[in-house]
């Protein structure tokens, strides 16, 4: 077989693709063809093949040319030969600023890290017995929490003789979820932990909504200032 410079190239093992001294790449035949671009990709005179499967910068199709007028193409263009489908026959190179391209990866990594949104789960700690004043303190802390999005796990604890009296805590939950359920669900019902008794409570807006919210009201307040 015969490239069109007139050069023999080496005879391709089925299910592999050979590269520049007949080396198999030992790459699987039943890879997708015009996958993503991996994390490393093949640049400019790195990629030794014979022709490649050319796309121009904008994503039109050039079509099947020899890597030597693929590279020229991307040196009058002042663009970089990017390989973005190793394995497909011929291999897919698109013209592109790698440079340009890295740094907006990078950039929209770090953003999507920044907005992504952890749920926190927060505990509050009362007793059967507990005061009506600490419990509405108790209550608001709650409140904020699930207003912020986060789970909350609620722990009674019992302390001698109130071993015996669970009833004590089961209803104390249960009034404290009821006061909560405009904001919030009992995620996982109350059960008993040994000396405690837990049960958790889970927003029901999500942490971006929340956090979105939020930023909204500061908005509103500085547009009002």
């Amino acid at each position: 077989m015969r490239d069109v410079r007139g050069f023999s190239l080496p005879r391709r093992v089925p299910g592999t693709i050979m590269q520049c001294g007949g080396r198999p790449r030992g790459r699987p035949r039943s890879a997708t063809v015009g996958g993503p671009i991996s994390a490393e990709p093949r640049i400019n005179e790195r990629i030794r093949v014979p022709e490649v499967r050319l796309v121009g910068p904008n994503g039109e199709q050039v079509g099947i040319v020899s890597i030597s007028d693929a590279l020229k193409l991307a040196q009058e263009a002042d663009l970089d030969l990017v390989e973005v489908a190793a394995t497909a026959r011929p291999p897919v190179c698109k013209l592109m600023d790698y440079g340009k391209y890295k740094y907006e990866s990078a950039m929209k990594a770090r953003e999507a890290r920044r907005n992504q949104a952890q749920t926190v789960v927060k505990e509050i700690k009362l007793r059967p017995k507990i005061d009506p004043h600490d419990y509405e303190t108790k209550k608001g802390h709650v409140v904020r929490f699930l207003k912020a999005g986060d789970k909350v796990k609620v722990t009674i604890m019992f302390r001698g003789r109130e071993q015996s009296r669970p009833e004590l805590g089961f209803r104390l939950l249960q009034r404290l979820a009821e006061d909560v359920q405009d904001l919030g669900f009992v995620e996982s019902q109350p059960k008993q932990d040994g000396r405690n008794m837990i049960m958790v409570i889970g927003p029901h807006k999500k942490k971006a909504e929340a956090r979105a919210e939020r930023a909204a009201a500061r908005a509103r307040r500085n547009d009002g200032a």
